[in-house]
């Protein structure tokens, strides 16, 4: 059976540390309603960590369109602009529920890497992907590291 992973430079921005310089980066998660129309969401390192190169975890806002896509469908494509490349990461999803006692109750999920593709253009370098500026930066990073922490187990 063919061990399916994401690459070093992936790992790295979902690793959980150093969010303070990874502020700025925001990826898209894509689900599909129970209608079947690709819906999108935007996630940013302070909901989603790596454990391993195989093993993600998810923290989402409850009650939200893309919460509910996952819970139903368990699947989601996550894709990430980093380091001149487009990263597709297929997700098989398992709901873990929120963690008691959190203090931020976020819809958990397992996900394990079903698929992943690389992207590069041979005639173009891709410079930039998503990238945000927090209005409280100190505010979010805070919640972000104690989301992680929780999301963790």
């Amino acid at each position: 059976m063919e061990t399916i992973e994401i690459s070093d430079d992936l790992f790295e921005l979902l690793d959980g540390e150093r969010l303070d310089r990874k502020q700025h980066e925001a990826m898209m998660l894509m689900t599909v309603t129970d209608d079947g129309w690709p819906h999108n969401a935007m996630i940013s390192v302070g909901e989603i960590v790596a454990f391993d190169k195989k093993t993600l975890r998810l923290a989402l806002w409850p009650g939200t369109n893309t919460t509910q896509n996952c819970i139903r469908s368990g699947k989601a494509l996550l894709v990430a602009v980093y380091k001149g490349k487009v990263n597709y990461v297929r997700l098989s999803l398992t709901r873990i529920g929120m963690a008691e006692e959190a203090k931020h109750p976020l819809e958990r999920f397992s996900a394990v890497v079903a698929s992943f593709k690389e992207d590069v253009a041979k005639y173009a370098d891709i410079t930039s992907g998503i990238q945000i500026q927090l209005k409280n930066p100190d505010e979010v990073l805070t919640r972000w590291k104690e989301t992680l922490k929780e999301t963790k187990g």
